[in-house]
Order: structure tokens, then C-alpha cells, then sequence
């Protein structure tokens, strides 16, 4: 199942990467002689209420939906690993307000403040942040789901510090960075991955869910969370449009959580290979 999910989520990547030149059609370009019609050989997912093709927006809602699960999992796993790894090392007061800080996180609201913060971020007057922008999007959800990478990669630095080649590279002068970096960070790489993978996925839910909501990036820019986002009353009368978008997030979700689960079991010590 993990190479399957790997096959497919490969396949996706590429197909959403080569929009510019495999699209048939402009994204934004509407067309309303042929608003919501069924698929054909012309518009092979059909068309939007406003007579769009699905299958281009599909490609170009892929790379926004993607990118924003991305880097908002490279923002998680970087403060996760760094907070964790300064936890579980030094101990002590350090270990204390890290640790606090790390539980208040967690007893936050995720989707209030997701919605909060993304509409805050939007009004600030950069263009970096724009309305058509994923970044400010996938920054507060990078920042509000690091907490059980910490905890993790806490947990297995606790272990390690008292390990015998941690204690000789410190007698032997190492510095903290050096055993941090160079000794401890390696020894809970596998972890890290396994966490990465699993927090793509669950990124590319939260902006599905914030777009769908109409708090994640703004039309007409597509995501596949957005492009669900006005399909309630269309569900009897053109269901396609809220099928393919929703399969799309399906199959990417789905194949990034058996990857993940591939590679627990891969780069755990104590698994036996059958």
C-alpha cells in the first residue's frame, strides 16, 4: 500500500507540476454558455457554475493545495524538531517552559484561530500576503501543529542524551551544538520522517477545510478545498463538481497516510520484515 501511495501521489505531483503546459484551458477564463456541463470529450471533468473547466482547475487548484501542505509541514517539523531536541537536551527549567508552552498550543482552538489568524494575515498591506496568497494560510497552520513533533522528538532526545556515545563526545569536549546536530538529530531522523509525512496530510485537510469554509485562499485563485466550497446546491443537479475535487483530496490524503505508515515500519528497529 505504501508504494501504491507513493505511485500515486507521484503521478499527481506531476501532472499538477506540468499544468502550464497539459491544461486545455485558462483557469480563470469563464464561459457561461457552458456553465456546469457534464464531462465529455471536451471538458473531460465538466464544467463549474461559471463554466470553467474542472480538469484545468483541478490541475491548477493542485498546486496551491499542495504547496500550502508543504511548507506548512516544513514550518511544523522545523520548530517541532528544534523545540524538542532544546527540550529534551538541556532538561531542567528549559524542559519546563518549553513543555508548557508546548501543552498551552495545544489547548488552543486549532480551527478558531486558523480562521483568526488567516483573516488577520490578510489584511495586512504585503504583497506577500495578498487575498490570492497561500502563504499566510499555510504559515499559521505550519505554526499551530508542531506541538506532537515536540513531544516526540523530545521523548527519544531524553534517551539519547544519556546514551554512551553522547557521554564520550562530551567528554571529549563536543560542544551542545555538535551533539545536538551532529549525534542526537540523526538518531531521530526516522521519527521526524514519519511525522512529516503524516503532518503533509494533515495540512493539506486543514486548508481544504479553512477554503471550503471560505477562510483559506480566496477565489477566484483554485484550491481543491475552495472549489467545494459553493457545491452544496449543485450536488443533485451537477455532482461532478464537488466529486472530482473531493476525490483528488481523498486520494492524496489517503496515499500520503500509507506512506507514512510504510515508512513507520521501515525505519523502526524492531520491526521484523516478513
Amino acid at each position: 500500500m505504501a508504494l501504491a501511495g507513493i505511485f500515486i501521489v507521484l503521478v499527481i505531483c506531476l501532472l499538477v507540476a506540468l499544468a502550464p503546459f497539459i491544461a486545455p484551458y485558462d483557469p480563470m477564463t469563464q464561459n457561461l454558455l457552458n456553465r456546469l456541463q457534464p464531462p465529455s470529450a471536451q471538458h473531460w471533468l465538466g464544467t463549474d457554475d461559471l463554466g470553467r473547466d474542472l480538469w484545468t482547475r483541478i490541475l491548477y487548484g493542485g498546486r496551491i493545495s499542495l504547496s500550502v501542505g508543504l511548507l506548512a509541514m516544513s514550518v511544523s517539523i522545523l520548530l517541532g524538531s528544534l523545540i524538542g531536541l532544546v527540550s529534551g537536551y538541556y532538561g531542567g527549567w528549559i524542559d519546563s517552559v518549553l513543555m508548557r508552552m508546548t501543552e498551552i498550543f495545544l489547548s488552543i482552538p486549532r480551527l478558531f484561530v486558523l480562521i483568526a489568524l488567516g483573516m488577520f494575515l490578510r489584511t495586512l498591506d504585503l504583497p506577500t500576503l495578498k487575498a490570492g496568497s497561500f502563504l499566510p494560510i499555510a504559515l499559521v497552520i505550519g505554526a499551530l501543529s508542531w506541538m506532537g513533533t515536540a513531544r516526540m522528538v523530545r521523548a527519544s532526545t531524553l534517551a539519547l542524551r544519556e546514551r554512551e556515545f553522547v557521554q564520550a563526545c562530551r567528554a571529549l569536549g563536543g560542544s551542545n551544538a555538535r551533539l545536538l546536530f551532529r549525534h542526537i538529530l540523526p538518531n531521530v531522523a526516522s521519527p521526524i520522517i514519519v511525522s512529516a509525512t503524516l503532518g503533509l496530510s494533515g495540512a493539506i485537510i486543514s486548508e481544504s477545510g479553512l477554503s471550503y469554509l471560505g477562510f483559506g485562499v480566496q477565489l477566484p485563485t483554485p484550491t481543491w478545498g475552495n472549489m467545494l466550497s459553493n457545491t452544496q446546491s449543485q450536488m443533485t443537479t451537477a455532482p461532478w463538481t464537488a466529486i472530482f475535487p473531493g476525490l483528488m483530496i481523498f486520494l492524496v490524503v489517503i496515499s500520503i497516510n500509507y506512506i507514512g505508515d510504510g515508512l513507520r515500519d521501515a525505519l523502526d528497529p524492531r520491526h521484523a520484515p516478513r
